[in-house]
């Protein structure tokens, strides 16, 4: 891994991408803090592994209780008119 700063990232930018193609990583600095990472990418000819489902499952605990009101709305939603009439408006002539 490599530290440059700007000034130097500027002057010698072909030889710095040089090395990024070759694998290595490049710290930019601005004076001589860091702040950002150059690095190669990953091989975009090979195909991400497929994850795999489920990793996470049981560690999420939920309580017994918590889809119960899901059921509470949905038969208030079910219950209920999808077109409820209006009171008429009074018109003046």
């Amino acid at each position: 891994m490599t530290q440059i700063n700007l000034h130097e990232a500027k002057a010698r930018f072909s030889h710095y991408t040089k090395m990024v193609k070759a694998g290595e990583t490049v710290i930019l600095c601005d004076r001589n803090k860091p702040f950002a990472e150059i690095r190669p990418l990953a091989d975009p000819s090979r195909p991400a592994a497929k994850r795999e489902l489920g990793q996470m499952k049981g560690m999420c605990p939920v309580e017994s209780g918590f889809f119960e009101a899901d059921a509470d709305i949905a038969s208030d939603f079910e219950a209920g008119e999808i077109f409820p009439t209006l009171p008429a408006t009074p018109t003046t002539p």
